[in-house]
């Protein structure tokens, strides 16, 4: 491992090997391989993974952890050890200690002695009951709803932990540290506090590794994937995962390794500190980072530094992911082709809501079109457009039964219809609830290698500096003096570039200028007013808008767009990923001088 006479005498290089369960198998090889790196991590969990886990836990008590993570580890082990890498990851989902074992256990099979530690307490799932008795009714986020209005049965529930107990476990020893539930940026805070030896005081520092974590947390997205400015980028096929240069200070450069597919630029950074976020004021456990005071530079070909970001005291709460299985849900999806496409499509709608009114247990249909068929077209395909029909309800309404109904039409509907593969059974969807606990009433604790447990302090022991709950967004932006150019109609997105997702059932959309020189007019014109016009599916809905000039950026949060969440949405783009590209393809009034810049 790395000699501990390094450690805070040159910048950490903490590299990513992973962004989601089910990311690229060979990555956490390839960057042990390649070497440079002190420390790898890797972020296995998204929302959506933890009712995943929480299926496989309840089938199989031994299991609830990312699976995959053995096998990248006995791919990767022989170089983790010939270039003295520690590994951090979050991978041990619902059971970190199971993990931890299987993990020692694998090592041993390779002749190796590593040692492993492992953290818990973000899992809260048994206490929910206690909690509850105590006098904590955990509110939904959004609506303030109380837990105990929800009509679904909990499976899991996790809160987000902070990077300290990362810390403390490398402090000791640690070659490997296996969490559950932490924030995606503690996976960098923690080595950077450990290589530092910051202490909760160091906000500044700490949240310039925050977003240096948040920048690398989902792998190649930092290096092009993903990136709506993806046909100037070289290799996409197989781009390079990031390293992040940790300074002192908590300024970061971020990198690949030479030779990788790929870029990094000032571009797809600003494209990663903008996903995924609300209000530029940043929550984590161990600091509220201030994105909008983050400078970008370059500094060298794949070299962006990241500097000048400020923190400060972080919230007394911390966030509560819930999640349970809501029902059932199925869908179909049938092609229309030719002519008289709206009275075929509308025929279609007749049926699934008759079929609606007569099912018994049947919550929710949704019947959308899918493209647009070309007039006179020379090929089939070219002349045909989708419908999906999706239902939700009981597993009978929503099961076999919609699936026979549906293949029913077969020969008693509009002409040339056909479905897009065979009858399906349904499946369960998941539910979502969001909210808050104290952080002091969780036992955040590192179980080291030895056999000894250290229980980490809250972020914010004293309970000040109020809820982890956004502030109220600014609805208007400050209006610059209007530009004289001539006005002509031309794509967004030759202006900006976008990048978009999810946050619970919500969805982020963090635009920013391409050039510049168009900051001004971006800032002026993409109001809330205009992107509701833009983007129509959005008119009924709250929006909040917040400006992070230094990023030429505008970040909009898009209250309620996923339903309750990425698992139960019947929207067909379920996490928001295109909401951006839909948004770079709309047409507006732009001065002529900005058009391509």
């Amino acid at each position: 491992m790395t000699s501990p006479s390094e450690r805070g005498r040159r910048p950490l290089r903490v590299g990513n090997c992973s962004g989601f369960y089910g990311d690229r198998a060979s990555a956490m090889a390839d960057m042990a391989r390649a070497g440079g790196i002190d420390v790898l991590t890797g972020d296995y969990l998204a929302e959506v993974t933890m009712l995943i886990l929480g299926k496989a836990r309840a089938k199989d008590g031994t299991k609830g952890f990312a699976t995959t993570f053995l096998q990248h580890l006995d791919a990767a082990l022989e170089h983790l050890v010939a270039n003295r890498i520690r590994l951090v990851v979050n991978a041990g989902g619902l059971n970190p200690a199971g993990l931890a074992t299987a993990t020692r256990e694998l090592i041993a099979r390779h002749g190796h002695d590593l040692r492993v530690s492992h953290i818990e307490g973000d899992d809260v799932f048994g206490s929910l009951d206690g909690l509850r008795q105590a006098g904590h009714c955990l509110p939904h986020l959004t609506s303030g709803q109380p837990l105990s209005d929800w009509p679904h049965q909990p499976l899991t529930a996790n809160a987000y932990l902070g990077g300290f107990g990362i810390t403390r476990a490398l402090h000791e020893g640690a070659d490997v540290v296996v969490t559950g539930r932490v924030t995606d940026a503690s996976l960098v805070v923690g080595p950077a506090a450990w290589w530092w030896d910051w202490t909760p005081d160091d906000h500044d520092a700490l949240a310039g590794a925050v977003a240096a974590g948040h920048v690398i947390e989902c792998g190649p997205q930092a290096t092009g994937g993903n990136f709506s400015g993806f046909c100037s980028v070289p290799d996409l096929v197989e781009p390079g995962f990031p390293i992040a240069e940790i300074a002192a200070d908590g300024s970061s450069v971020i990198t690949k390794n030479p030779g990788t597919g790929g870029v990094v630029t000032q571009d797809t950074v600003t494209a990663q500190l903008l996903y995924e976020i609300g209000e530029p004021a940043y929550l984590n456990p161990d600091v509220t980072a201030h994105l909008d005071t983050a400078t970008l530079t370059d500094v060298g070909e794949d070299r962006v530094r990241i500097s000048g970001v400020r923190g400060s005291v972080p919230a007394s709460t911390t966030k509560v992911a819930i999640t349970g299985v809501g029902g059932w849900t199925n869908s179909a999806i049938l092609a229309l082709t030719g002519t008289d496409l709206d009275a075929k499509a509308a025929l279609v709608e007749r049926f699934v809501h008759r079929y609606a009114e007569a099912a018994r247990g049947l919550d929710a249909v949704a019947v959308e079109r899918i493209g647009q068929a070309q007039p006179d077209p020379d090929t089939q395909n070219a002349g045909t457009e989708l419908l999906r029909i999706t239902v939700q309800g009981t597993q009978q309404a929503a099961g076999r039964a919609f699936s026979s109904r549906v293949v029913e039409l077969a020969l008693s509907s509009y002409p040339g219809l056909y479905s897009l593969g065979p009858p399906q059974p349904g499946s369960a969807f998941g539910v979502y609830w969001p909210a808050l606990l104290d952080q002091r009433m969780l036992q955040h604790a590192v179980h080291h290698y030895d056999g000894t447990t250290e229980i980490i302090a809250p972020g914010n022991p004293d309970g000040a500096g109020g809820e982890a709950r956004p502030q109220a967004a600014a609805l208007a932006p400050t209006v610059p003096a209007p530009r004289a150019d001539e006005l002509v109609f031309a794509p967004l997105g030759e202006i900006v570039h976008a990048r978009s997702g999810d946050k619970g059932g919500d969805a982020n959309l963090g635009v920013w200028v391409r050039d510049r020189a168009a900051w001004d007019w971006l800032r002026s014109t993409l109001t809330i007013d205009e992107l509701r016009r833009l983007l129509p599916e959005t008119r009924a809905l709250e929006i909040s808008r917040h400006e992070l000039p230094n990023l030429g950026a505008v970040n909009f949060l898009v209250r309620g767009l996923l339903g309750t969440g990425a698992t139960s949405t019947l929207r067909l783009d379920s996490q928001a990923k295109a909401l951006g590209e839909w948004l770079r393809s709309r047409s507006i009034k732009v001065p002529r001088s900005l058009v391509g810049s």
